[in-house]
């Protein structure tokens, strides 16, 4: 099969590679329909994460299930499934408190090592062995039109980071929230915020593509300010106190100062951008009571409830997607994403 390479920073390559096989009766092997590149993947892609050696990457996908083991019990051949960016056994005690990106035998993720020391194929790329397939694959009741298709794959990660992060800020009806980012994972929490009832969402963005689907999402008011200008701006809209909740989607220690100087006293910061050189403000935090709250999404834990909503037509999430690319073009995929061209890029193998 065809399966995408980082060999170094802005090196990415779509390869030969052997074809994955079951290789326990808990796996399920599943063909690829859509696949897409994430923020995250920019970091070793930029050269901010180190690339000591060619390896295969990508963690979100949705596909068709080919074959399963025989003890899988819950997805059969022919189903459409989603799959979270984290595959998880279902069964540890993290599991079923709802914390599957914590399980015991959840390995390395897609393209690492599973639980057993055995290679799990990263996804983007043909086919996918999925390890633990009851405990980690949804599928939804028939094989959506492909209209749904942007959205379901939306799922497999930003839609149901953007919720955790939502979630974990405790997004109340009525309150305001600000959300810090305008990526895929952002524009998603601003989404949230607003299924949620937040009465003010506002999106801090400066580009109009992303603007106009935060608007899109629930969006109420856009910031374009940064810094001490933007937490300005903030307060200017909130009274002089700042947000309820301030939603915090990028990683940066930038992103994380301006989540916590938008905060209300008494207020919670969200988040769940993939920490880099970020320092929380202890100081600040104890002395105005701002809480925070968030980490790395439990997928698994929101997509049952997540894919109905998408199935009833209540919420979109697939608008992030603003550039669709065959898997050959993986490279210009990236490409697009590093410069800013697109939000997010979905990759059809």
């Amino acid at each position: 099969m065809r399966a995408t390479i980082l060999h170094a920073p802005g090196d990415i390559r779509l390869e030969q590679v052997p074809d994955p096989v079951l290789l326990r009766p808990t796996d399920a092997l599943v063909r690829v329909t859509a696949t897409c590149v994430c923020g995250s993947d920019l970091w070793p892609y930029r050269g901010i994460n180190e690339v000591k050696e060619p390896r295969a990457i990508g963690h979100e996908f949705v596909g068709i299930v080919e074959e399963v083991g025989a003890d899988v019990r819950t997805v059969r051949p022919g189903q459409f499934v989603i799959a979270p960016f984290r595959y998880s056994c279902g069964e540890c005690a993290p599991c079923r408190l709802g914390v599957q990106t914590s399980c015991v035998l959840g390995g390395e993720g897609w393209g690492g090592l599973d639980g057993d020391g055995e290679p799990t194929p990263a996804t983007q790329a043909e086919i996918v062995r999925v390890p633990y397939a009851d405990g980690t694959l949804v599928a939804t009741p028939e094989v959506p039109d492909a209209s749904m298709l942007p959205s379901m794959l939306s799922l497999s990660d930003v839609m149901a980071t953007g919720w955790h992060c939502a979630v974990s800020a405790g997004v109340r009806e009525g309150e305001t929230v600000v959300v810090v980012g305008d990526g895929a994972v952002g524009l998603s929490a601003v989404l949230a915020a607003a299924r949620l009832g937040a009465g003010r969402v506002v999106a801090m963005s400066r580009h109009e593509t992303r603007q106009a689907v935060a608007r899109d999402f629930g969006a109420t008011d856009v910031v374009v300010e940064r810094g001490p200008e933007g937490a300005e701006r903030i307060r200017e809209l909130t009274d002089g106190l700042g947000a309820d909740r301030v939603l915090e989607c990028v990683g940066t220690g930038e992103s994380m100062k301006q989540a916590f100087d938008s905060t209300r006293p008494g207020g919670t910061v969200g988040f769940v951008g993939v920490p880099h050189g970020v320092e929380v403000p202890i100081g600040q935090m104890f002395r105005s009571n701002v809480a925070l709250a968030g980490g790395v999404a439990p997928v698994r834990h929101y997509l049952e409830q997540l894919r109905d909503d998408v199935l009833a037509g209540e919420i979109d999430p697939g608008l992030v997607f603003d550039l669709t690319l065959p898997l050959e073009e993986v490279a210009e995929g990236y490409a697009a994403m590093d410069e800013r061209r697109a939000i997010k890029v979905m990759l059809t193998p």
